[in-house]
C-alpha cells in the first residue's frame, strides 16, 4: 500500500473498501453508480465522497486510487468530480462532497470538481504529503508537519496555520481535527456539536472526520468517538484489535487487523453491511502519512 492512502472510506450513503488483492467492495446507496466498483483491479486506496445529511445531499462518487499512480472514479460527475482519468502519478487521493483531489509524488496537488467556494485552490500548494476533503474545505499536511486549508472558513474550520508537528489530518463538514506525532490531536471550527472535543485524547494513531463526529483509534487497536450521536455513530467503545477507521456522514467503519470491517450508526441504505467484507487491506509500518480518514501510524 502507498504511503498516504485508505483502504477504507465511508460517504454519505455508502462504504467503500479496498482488498489485498487490489479489487473493490462497496454497499449502500447507489443511485448515482457509487458502488459500481466491481471491475476495478490494481486499486490501493480508496476515497468517498462525504456530505452532511441533508434533503439535498444525496448524491455522491467513488474514487479509487491504482498501484501505477492512474486514478479511477465513478458515481455522481455533476461537476466533473470524476474527471480525473488523466491523472498521472498519484499517491494519496481524497473526496469532498462535489470534488476531487490526488496527492502527486512531487508533493504538489490535482484538484477536479466544484470551485466555488474556495475548495480546489490548492494549486499553489507545495511539498504536501496527506490530503483530506470536507464538504467545501480541503485540507493538507506539508512535509514540515505544518497545515494549509482552503475553502468555505466560516466556522473557522481553516484556521490550522498555526499546527506544527502533524502526521495526518481530517476534514468534516464544520470542523478540522489533525493528528500530531505524539499522538495527541487538534481541532478547529464548529464546537457546538462536539465534534472538536478531542483535547483529551492520547496515544492516538490514526483519525477521521464525519459530518458532526471525529473518530480516533489508538496504538493498541481502542476506538474513541466524540460528536453527535443521533444514529449510534460513536458507539465504539467496544470495538477492539481495530488498525483504521474511517467517516461518513452519520456512520463509521472500523478496519480490524485480521481484514475484516466493523460498523456503527446509520443504516438505513445499507451502508453498515460489512459484516461479511474480509480481505481489506490491513496498514503496514511504511503507512506513516495519512489523508485523514484512515492510515495510523
Amino acid at each position: 500500500m502507498r504511503a498516504g492512502t485508505s483502504a477504507l472510506a465511508a460517504g454519505r450513503r455508502h462504504s467503500v473498501g479496498c482488498r489485498w488483492d487490489g479489487t473493490v467492495l462497496a454497499t449502500g446507496n447507489d443511485a448515482a453508480g457509487e458502488c459500481r466498483v466491481v471491475r476495478w483491479e490494481d486499486v490501493v486506496a480508496v476515497a468517498a465522497g462525504n456530505v452532511h445529511t441533508a434533503a439535498n445531499t444525496g448524491r455522491s462518487h467513488t474514487v479509487g486510487l491504482r498501484s501505477d499512480g492512474t486514478v479511477l472514479a465513478t458515481g455522481w460527475n455533476g461537476d466533473g468530480q470524476c474527471d480525473v482519468a488523466p491523472w498521472r502519478d498519484v499517491t494519496a487521493v481524497a473526496a469532498g462532497w462535489r470534488f476531487t483531489l490526488g496527492l502527486l509524488a512531487n508533493g504538489t496537488v490535482l484538484a477536479a470538481g466544484r470551485t466555488s467556494e474556495g475548495q480546489c485552490g490548492v494549486r499553489s500548494w507545495r511539498e504536501m504529503v496527506a490530503l483530506s476533503c470536507g464538504d467545501w474545505h480541503s485540507v493538507g499536511v506539508r512535509a514540515d508537519g505544518s497545515a494549509l486549508a482552503a475553502g468555505i472558513n466560516r466556522r473557522g474550520q481553516c484556521e490550522v496555520g498555526d499546527w506544527r508537528g502533524l502526521t495526518a489530518v481530517a476534514a468534516g463538514y464544520l470542523h478540522t481535527v489533525a493528528l500530531r506525532g505524539d499522538g495527541r490531536v487538534h481541532a478547529a471550527g464548529d464546537r457546538t456539536t462536539g465534534a472538536c472535543d478531542v483535547g483529551e485524547w492520547e496515544d492516538v494513531a490514526a483519525l477521521a472526520a464525519g459530518s458532526y463526529h471525529t473518530v480516533a483509534v489508538t496504538a493498541s487497536g481502542r476506538v474513541f468517538a466524540a460528536g453527535d450521536n443521533s444514529r449510534g455513530q460513536c458507539d465504539v467503545g467496544d470495538w477492539r484489535d481495530v488498525v483504521a477507521v474511517a467517516a461518513g456522514s452519520t456512520h463509521t467503519l472500523g478496519l480490524r487487523a485480521d481484514g475484516t470491517v466493523v460498523s456503527t450508526g446509520n443504516n438505513a441504505s445499507c451502508q453498515c453491511d460489512v459484516g461479511s467484507w474480509s480481505g481489506i487491506q490491513v496498514p503496514t509500518a511504511r503507512d506513516r502519512t495519512a489523508d485523514g480518514l484512515a492510515i495510523p501510524l
